[in-house]
This record gives structure tokens, C-alpha cells and sequence, in this order.
């Protein structure tokens, strides 16, 4: 596994890479591809069960080849892993990458890191590709003087978030339930309720494996879906021959204007069932942080895509001669003597197909949980050298439950099927206007490319999307309703967390202010170090303030925390910790700003404590002992001498000690106030932060006061604690009530 964590380095070092290049494509197997290698069990099935029919002159077969083979080609090959895989936010994907590698590159997201944050962060300085085309400064001008743009903008990524998550809940239940229902070819009188049982067994073995990690899981699943690969491949080759080798002409493009011609509307309403094929396309670069895109590439470009469009042509030709067994022709074309064999790697086939989406979701919600836009989770990193591998228990359960709910109560793959194309189309279309962003805004290029780009592949998500939303009131209405929930879910959380923000940059307290009043107050310093969390990048956050007049007294040392989560998948341990001192030497009162990119993982709090302390001690060393100004607020960071970034220090554990030489490199003063530190250190450290109630103010609109007060406080009631969430030690907490009147 160590030759995982090279895997970026790996598209830049070939001579060195190969063996990395082929495990991550080996890896990706097990992961990446078992969703759109599934596909060709119900593909056929779900775009016949409307009104579409077959002929005798096989008009509609040979349409629906080509447009199967062409959607594949345009969408998977050409979109995806051609020009997606190109627009990696550091080596991420997914919606929400191309989000935040928006926000970074310009103030068109509500995300948008503080300027302070972004001081001396080497992501957020790229050297300049090209210079601003007109187009691209008008687009970004336009974004970011307009709120309600920016808002626009958030609520169609959080969509396309939203209904990623909820092919979380589609795929394996369609999976599941279409390779199961295999098993009422060869036992016809087996009831409904048998094949639901099974399905329902499987998909809970299936979430109860997550915990073990995408690794493991990967390493499991890649064998049994390069054989069903195999088997794909084999099984058309051979239907190909045996039946209809002329079936090959479909792939011209001119098939697709005879069906349309022929079907007419019946042909149009079928490609809520035909956008199946591409099921898990999407599923490529919202994994891609699991592995690199050379080896997703090599691993479509060599092996599925060909393996697919073999599978698909030897189903055709089966048809073609055998149209009594429309609605199982997939398991119906296997010949007698594989048919079993066959069937138990389709079975576990739908189980790696699983994995792929499952992944993708929870790699989704830890993005949109670091950037604050999701409710606090659990999120464990289930891998030491990678860090985009994580599992959230909560978010697996509750995908467990209403995977097992929707096999139980909707039974019909045909429903299912109908419900599971429009979230698959709306996610591509999402990417695809992204995408039109990303190239005039971010890569700078002309806008006839971006619109070139949009219309060529929008044209054809629109199509299938509209033949989609046809069948809502079929089943197409779940993806909808569960997207929609997730989405209020996360836009209210986002809503809330950011009133929250403000409410405490507009109350925050001066130091000045609090100094002033502390010798009426007969304030106390107690030995120690004390840890102040809270959002505020400068002043004193108005937990403290309201702690210390009603509770005067605190440590000697005091350290104001502000953690960060940046739009940038990882920042460098070295550039992690911007430290700075608040007043003159005598106060003991310093300010951290800690950041993190959204796929970094925490420390816990004893590694995070000495991290925390040696920089502060680092700070003292490299010239921050001298008085300062009573304040210095982040906006003087980059000019002021007694801000510094620092670097070093290493990540593990144990206490880390200051050493001096000799007088020449720190004065008596600034040895002082390290020996302070230590001895602080030595007495206790404790941690305080805010136990917040946000509540809307009295004056507030109604639907403020149902998203703030019913909404936000359901899912702070449910949600994990900060200090849990935190990982401080619940000995060292002090918690500090108040109440925010947002």
C-alpha cells in the first residue's frame, strides 16, 4: 500500500511508476468501475419496457445499439475520461472539486477563504497559465458583484452533490435486484418475496463490509469484476457469432436517425431506460482522489470500455432472433452450460457496482462536511497513506436502510430503473455546466471552446434529461424527493453555520476593550495554557469576552484557535500553522490560525496539542518576542514581522522541547517566555469553546425563523458535537453557554 501514496507523483515520474500506475489500475477495478460494468443486465430490459417494441426488420435493435454504443463513446470515453479527469482540483474530483477550485481561483463561491487564511499557501499563488481573456473577466465580474448568482451557483452544486448522494441509495438497489431476479429463469416458481429476501441479505453484507476500508475492499472486489468483465466480453463475442454477426453495423451513427424516424415518441420515452449504460461515469472522477487518473484511464481506454461494447453487441444480436425474451434477455442469452457460474459473478458483480457509487458518496460528504456545508459526522480515515479513503458510519446506515426500504417497497426494477436514470443524467448535466465555468474562468480559455464543449455533450444529457423528467410520476419523483431533502439538509446547515460565523465577526471585542476592563473585574491568572476555539481571525470572539465578565480569570498563556478549512484538497504540514501575538509580551495572549484543506485528516488532540505548542515556541525563537501592536489584525499578516508561517517541527508524538545555544540566538526575554510555555505546558492545558444556542431574532421573517430555529437547531441537536467532532479530551473541556441572536 505504500505505492499508493505516490500515486500523484506518479503522473508526473513515468519511468518510475509503472508498478504504481498498474496496482492503482488494478485497484480501481474493485472500485471505480463496478457500477457502469453492471449495466448491461438491465440496460436492454428498462429501455423496452415502455411502448417501445421490436420489429421484424429490427429497426429498433440496431437504433438502440447505436445509441448505446455512441453514449458510451461520447460520454464515458470522450467527456469524462478525456477532458473531466483534466480539471482535478489537486488531484480530486467530483462536484464539489470543481467548486472549490473555483472559489480558489477567483470570489464567485460563497466558499471563498478569508485573505488571511490564504497568506503565504502555496496552492493559493499557482503560477498564471495564460492572461484573462475578456470572457473570462466578464463571467467572474458578473459572479461575484451578484450575491444571488453566487447563491444560484451554490444551490446547483449542492444539487449535483445531492444527487450523487442519492444514487448512493439507487444503485444498489437496482443492482441488486436485477442480478437477483436471474434466479426466476431457472426457478419459475419461485415467489417475489424470495428474490426481495435475498437482495435485502445482500445489500446489508455489503454496507457491513465499508468499515474495512476502500483498500481492502478494492483489493477484495477487482478480481470478481475483471471476470465478469471477462465473461462479458466472452459471452458477446460468442452471441455475435452464434446469432446475428451482421449486428455490428450499428455502430454507424446513421442507425440512431432510423430509430428516431421509426419509434418516433415511443423511441424518444425510452432513453429514461438506454442513459442507464452510462450509470457510474460520473463515479470516475468523484473516486479519483483513490487513485490517479493515468491508471483510471488505462483501466477504461484497455479493458471496460471494450469489454462493455462487446457485451452489449452480443445482447443485441441475441435479440435480434429471439424478441419473446425482451425482459430478461440478458441472463436468457447465456448459454445452458455457463448459466450458473455466469449468475454467481453477476451476483457479486452488483455488489462491486455498489461500491463505486458508495465510495464516491462518502468521499462527497467529507468535502462538503470540511467546507461546511454538511452537518458534523464521523469521518474515518481508513487508509494511513491515503488520504481520500474515508467511511462515515452514519451516512453507511442510513444508506443501508433506505437501500433495503426502497427493495422491499418499490420490487419493480422498472420503477427503480426509471427513478435511478434521472439522478444519473442530472449529475452529468450539473458537471457539465461546471465544467463551461472551469474553462472560461479557471483554465482562461476562449468561449466558443467552453461553449463547443457544453453544447457537444449538453445537447445529449439534455436529451436523455428530458426523456427523464417525462417519467417522473413513474418512480421518477424518489431521486427528486431524496435530492431535494439532502439538499435543504445542506444549503439550511451552510445557512445556519454562516449566520453563526457573522453573528460573532460583528460581536467580537477589541482587546483594548477587554483590557480595559479587566482591573475592575479583579482578573486572575491561573497557571496553565488555555486554548480559545472560536471563528473570529481577529479580536477577541465574544464566547471569551462574555467568559471572562461573568468568570474573571484565566490562563497564563492563552492561545486564540482558528481553524480553517480551506478550498484546497490538502495544505503542507509546513505551511499549516500561521501564528501570531495579540498585545505586548506581558498579556501571554497569542493567536494560531490553523489550516486545513478539505481532504486533510485532524489530528487528535494530544498530537494536535504538541504540534500546536512547538510552533508557538518556533514563534518566539524566529523573532516574534518583541511587543507588537495591542491587535494586529490578519489583514497585516504578510507585512507585519511578528506573523510568521511556520514550517518543521515533524508530526509525531510526544512532547517537543525548545533548546538554546547561546545568547545570540534568543534574548533573555524571548528564553522566558518559552520556559513560560513549557511550565504552562507541565500545569495543564485545557480547552474552551462555545456551546452555542443559535436562535432567529425576534424581527425575523418566518421562513428565517423555520430554517434557523427548527431546521439548523434539529441537526445541531443531532449532529456530533464540536469538542466531539474536535476530538478534545472531555476532561480539559470548558464549555461556555450563550446564547446567538442571529
Amino acid at each position: 500500500m505504500d505505492l499508493e501514496s505516490r500515486s500523484r507523483a506518479s503522473d508526473n515520474l513515468p519511468s518510475k511508476s509503472y508498478r504504481t500506475t498498474l496496482l492503482l489500475a488494478y485497484q480501481s477495478f474493485g472500485v471505480v468501475y463496478g457500477d457502469l460494468s453492471i449495466s448491461p443486465i438491465y440496460v436492454y430490459k428498462s429501455t423496452f419496457s415502455g411502448k417501445l417494441r421490436l420489429h421484424e426488420e429490427d429497426a429498433e435493435i440496431l437504433g438502440v445499439l447505436s445509441l448505446v454504443f455512441w453514449t458510451l463513446t461520447l460520454i464515458a470515453l470522450c467527456k469524462y475520461i478525456i477532458f473531466v479527469l483534466v480539471a482535478d482540483d489537486d488531484g480530486e474530483g467530483g462536484t464539489f472539486a470543481l467548486y472549490s477550485l473555483m472559489c480558489r481561483n477567483s470570489k464567485m463561491g460563497l466558499l471563498s477563504t478569508p485573505h488571511a487564511a490564504q497568506e503565504h499557501l502555496t496552492a493559493y499563488n499557482p503560477e498564471a497559465h495564460c492572461d484573462e481573456t475578456r470572457t473570462s473577466l466578464s463571467i467572474k465580474r458578473f459572479i461575484e458583484k451578484s450575491q444571488s448568482s453566487r447563491l444560484v451557483l451554490l444551490l446547483f452544486v449542492l444539487l449535483g452533490t445531492s444527487m450523487v448522494i442519492g444514487d448512493g441509495v439507487l444503485t444498489p438497489t437496482m443492482s441488486v435486484v436485477s442480478a437477483v431476479s436471474g434466479l426466476r429463469i431457472k426457478i419459475p416458481g419461485l415467489h417475489e418475496n424470495y428474490t426481495v429476501l435475498i437482495s435485502c441479505i445482500i445489500l446489508m453484507c455489503l454496507f457491513a463490509l465499508q468499515h474495512h476500508g476502500t483498500h481492502r475492499v478494492g483489493f477484495l472486489f477487482a478480481p470478481i469484476l475483471i471476470s465478469w468483465l471477462v465473461c462479458l466480453s466472452t459471452i458477446g463475442i460468442y452471441n455475435t457469432i452464434m446469432w446475428n454477426p451482421s449486428i455490428v453495423r450499428a455502430l454507424s451513427p446513421h442507425y440512431i436517425y432510423y430509430f428516431f424516424n421509426k419509434a418516433g415518441k415511443d423511441g424518444w420515452s425510452s432513453l429514461g431506460g438506454l442513459v442507464l449504460c452510462i450509470t457510474g461515469a460520473e463515479a470516475m472522477f468523484a473516486d479519483l482522489g483513490h487513485f490517479s487518473k493515468i491508471s483510471i484511464r488505462i483501466a477504461f481506454a484497455a479493458v471496460v470500455y471494450p469489454c462493455l461494447v462487446l457485451a452489449y453487441i452480443g445482447e443485441a444480436a441475441y435479440l435480434s432472433k429471439h424478441r419473446e425474451d425482451l425482459q430478461q434477455s440478458f441472463f436468457k442469452a447465456l448459454p445452458e452450460g455457463v448459466f450458473w457460474p455466469v449468475f454467481v459473478i453477476a451476483t457479486l458483480a452488483t455488489v462491486v457496482g455498489s461500491q463505486a457509487i458508495i465510495s464516491a458518496t462518502f468521499s462527497i460528504i467529507s468535502q462538503c462536511r470540511a467546507l461546511g456545508c454538511f452537518p458534523r459526522v464521523r469521518i474515518i480515515h481508513t487508509s494511513s497513506h491515503i488520504h481520500g479513503q474515508v467511511y462515515i458510519p452514519e451516512v453507511n446506515w442510513i444508506l443501508m436502510l433506505l437501500s433495503v426500504s426502497l427493495t422491499i417497497g418499490f420490487r419493480d426494477t422498472r420503477t427503480i430503473g426509471n427513478a435511478y436514470g434521472l439522478a444519473v443524467i442530472t449529475v452529468m448535466a450539473v458537471t457539465t455546466c461546471l465544467m463551461f465555468l472551469i474553462i472560461t474562468t479557471v483554465w482562461k480559455q476562449s468561449i466558443l471552446l467552453a461553449l463547443l464543449f457544453t453544447i457537444t455533450f449538453g445537447s445529449l444529457e439534455l436529451l436523455y434529461l428530458s426523456a427523464c423528467l417525462a417519467k417522473v410520476h413513474h418512480g421518477g419523483w424518489l431521486p427528486l424527493l431524496i435530492s431535494m431533502t439532502i439538499l435543504m439538509t445542506m444549503f439550511t446547515w451552510h445557512y445556519g453555520a454562516a449566520k453563526k460565523r457573522a453573528f460573532e465577526l460583528q460581536n467580537k471585542v477589541s482587546l483594548d476593550r477587554l483590557l480595559s476592563i479587566t482591573p475592575s473585574l479583579g482578573l486572575v491568572r491561573v497557571p496553565g495554557i488555555g486554548l480559545v476555539y472560536s471563528n473570529t481571525t481577529n479580536g477577541v470572539p465574544p464566547m471569551f469576552a462574555h467568559f471572562v465578565t461573568n468568570f474573571p480569570a484565566f490562563h497564563r498563556v492563552l492561545i486564540f484557535v482558528c481553524l480553517q478549512t480551506l478550498t484546497v484538497p490538502k495544505v503542507p504540514q509546513d505551511e499549516r500553522f500561521l501564528v501570531g501575538r495579540i498585545g505586548e509580551p506581558a498579556h501571554g495572549l497569542f493567536r494560531c490560525i490553523v489550516r486545513y484543506g478539505y481532504r486533510d485528516e485532524r489530528l487528535d488532540s494530544y498530537e494536535f496539542e504538541n504540534q500546536l505548542l512547538l510552533k508557538v515556541a518556533q514563534f518566539l525563537r524566529q523573532g516574534g518576542g518583541g511587543s507588537s501592536e495591542p491587535d494586529s489584525g490578519l489583514s497585516t499578516i504578510g507585512g507585519s514581522s511578528s506573523w510568521l508561517v511556520l514550517g518543521g517541527g515533524g508530526d509525531g508524538g510526544g512532547r517537543k522541547r525548545v533548546r538554546f545555544k547561546g545568547d545570540d540566538e534568543a534574548t533573555a526575554e524571548v528564553r522566558q517566555e518559552v520556559w513560560q510555555l513549557l511550565e504552562g505546558r507541565e500545569a495543564g492545558v485545557s480547552y474552551m469553546i462555545g456551546h452555542t444556542c443559535v436562535v432567529a431574532h425576534e424581527s425575523s421573517p418566518l421562513i428565517k425563523k423555520l430554517a434557523i430555529d427548527v431546521v439548523y437547531g434539529f441537526l445541531r441537536r443531532n449532529s456530533r458535537s464540536p469538542a466531539v467532532s474536535l476530538g478534545i479530551p472531555h476532561a480539559s473541556l470548558v464549555e461556555v453557554g450563550m446564547v446567538y441572536n442571529v
